[in-house]
């Protein structure tokens, strides 16, 4: 029988980040099922040739969904962006904002990509107002990634668990709509969002390795473990009374 700790995960885990090292990595151990990347992350990364980087990661990761993000404020030009990124693989999903950075809600430009059988990833949502507008223009052929901010819910003070548990039920009849749980903060995260239902959790590479090393871990191991950390590190600063 499986243990507890290396039973698989019914959630599939996304790799979220830009250096293209980690995602080779990543890719290769088989852990992760899918990759989202995002404008803040390639800067932090160091990246200026975004098609570039694009097509280096494409070339490796073939078989597994990625997210690249446009960054145009203008819908016009935000709609032309996605239509060039969605024609870089056919494991592209194309990352659309909720609304543009005047709060204007990108409905349309998500309207005309769907009647044109693009991919999306729907990012930056944190209300139901918003994924509900979303879930309005659907039709059970759609292939939607629903990236709801759960972190960042939670930031805020409010409980996530219930908002996206409301947002696997609202669009249970639409097959091809993934529920994601966005920003996670800390490994139950991962638990927490498979138990609402969710169908995919991004993850940073530091998150990950948490969650392949820890789960399952006996927390009277993890207790010794700690106090090991706390005595070690004493040492290691020469510490005298």
């Amino acid at each position: 029988m499986t243990s507890p700790g290396t039973a698989p995960f019914r959630i599939r885990i996304f790799a979220d980040g830009a250096e293209v090292g980690a995602m080779r990595k990543r890719y290769r151990e088989g852990f992760v099922r899918g990759f989202t990347t995002n404008p803040t992350l390639m800067n932090k990364a160091g990246l200026r040739d975004y098609a570039g980087f694009a097509r280096e990661v494409l070339a490796v990761i073939k078989d597994l969904p990625i997210s690249f993000e446009v960054f145009s404020d203008d819908f016009a030009e935000m709609e032309r962006q996605a239509l060039l990124i969605s024609s870089w693989g056919p494991n592209v999903n194309v990352k659309i904002p909720i609304t543009n950075t005047q709060g204007a809600p990108a409905l349309p430009v998500i309207k005309s990509l769907l009647a044109k059988n693009v991919k999306l990833n729907i990012t930056a949502i944190l209300t139901r107002e918003q994924w509900l507008g979303v879930r309005e223009l659907m039709r059970p052929a759609d292939d939607v990634i629903i990236s709801i901010f759960a972190g960042r819910i939670a930031d805020t003070g409010v409980d996530p668990v219930p908002m996206m548990t409301q947002a696997v039920e609202d669009f249970r009849a639409l097959p091809q709509a993934h529920i994601l749980w966005a920003s996670p903060r800390e490994a139950l995260n991962v638990y927490q969002a498979e138990a609402c239902g969710c169908h995919i959790i991004t993850a940073t590479d530091d998150l990950i390795s948490k969650v392949q090393t820890l789960r399952g871990k006996s927390l009277a191991d993890y207790s010794l473990d700690t106090v090991k950390m706390f005595h070690n590190d004493a040492k290691k600063a020469g510490f005298q009374l």
